[in-house]
């Protein structure tokens, strides 16, 4: 089987009020509707919105709560994600649920979005997951996607479709956009990114095929988006190019050793010229951080301390 039906749900999110008894209700209407869609996927922290204190460890109960939607009807369910409390540290995760209610795979964001997205730490390990007699999905989280390697290794561990839950709110999502669509042509994949509304984003949900070019884009009112992929059209633009054209995926693996900016020893002193990672202020403020940090390393030339040492 090559085709695999998916909907996207894109709702308001309130940051005062828990979301879940509405994911749930929108669940019910998505299945009334369209009964042949297969996979539900909500976007970046929809249960509970943006602020932090809804942190819950896991398993708890959102993902319960979730399980038992997916075994309701038999669907694999992606909520978006939560704020997850993890020892001492807090994550923005998401859950892979399948249609027997079970959490096959959890992933936590990777690039946090600092330094507005403060005290998040960053997760480490990729996600993929299988549905069976399908094909390969990875997970991405918003901000991960401005950085292309993230959706390369998932394309690269044989991910056809990259489900990326988002919370964009701000004035960036044009260019948010154009991300996406490049992601999808240069992987050769299909992107399906979800946003919410209200303090849950901007909406302009979108899913873009593997040539890039939008499948659809939702607008800035509640929507739901059941589209129909189908995988062979992932395997053989990999096979015979994106149009027809260009190679991307079967080049990269044949000029994959010469990257010398990832290799473990590389110094990079133009990055390290770029400054630490801090919010943007008032440029006196910032003219007087700079000159601070060039007389601290004017007083410690050799150390080799650099900005990520530096509180």
């Amino acid at each position: 089987m090559s085709r695999f039906a998916i909907a996207g749900i894109q709702m308001k999110v309130s940051a005062t009020h828990s979301n879940v008894e509405m994911m749930k209700l929108k669940l019910d209407i998505t299945m009334n509707l369209y009964p042949w869609v297969q996979m539900v996927v909500f976007s970046e922290l929809c249960g509970y919105g943006p602020l932090m204190h809804t942190a819950q460890a896991f398993p708890g109960p959102f993902e319960i709560e979730m399980q038992e939607m997916a075994r309701k009807y038999q669907i694999w369910l992606l909520p978006g994600s939560v704020f997850e409390t993890r020892g001492e540290e807090t994550y923005n995760t998401a859950s892979v649920i399948n249609p027997q209610g079970e959490v096959v795979s959890r992933y936590s964001k990777m690039f946090p979005f600092y330094p507005y997205e403060e005290g998040v730490s960053p997760g480490h390990d990729y996600c993929i997951f299988d549905v069976p007699d399908v094909g390969r999905f990875g997970v991405s989280i918003c901000y991960d996607m401005w950085f292309p390697e993230t959706v390369r290794t998932l394309t690269v561990m044989g991910a056809e479709v990259i489900i990326h839950p988002t919370l964009t709110g701000t004035i960036d999502r044009d260019t948010e956009l154009s991300i996406c669509r490049a992601m999808a042509t240069v992987n050769q994949c299909y992107m399906f990114d979800v946003n919410g509304l209200d303090t849950g984003g901007s909406g302009r949900s979108v899913v873009c095929g593997p040539d890039g070019r939008v499948m659809y884009q939702a607008q800035n009112n509640e929507e739901i988006m059941p589209i129909e992929l189908d995988f062979e059209n992932v395997r053989r633009s990999r096979e015979l190019g994106v149009l027809r054209l260009g190679q991307p995926l079967k080049s990269f693996r044949d000029h994959m050793g010469d990257f010398s900016i990832y290799w473990p020893d590389a110094k990079h002193p133009y990055l390290d010229s770029l400054g630490p990672l801090i919010k943007p202020g008032r440029m006196d403020k910032l003219a007087e951080l700079k000159q601070r940090e060039t007389e601290m390393m004017e007083l410690q030339p050799d150390s080799g301390i650099g900005y990520k040492g530096m509180k």
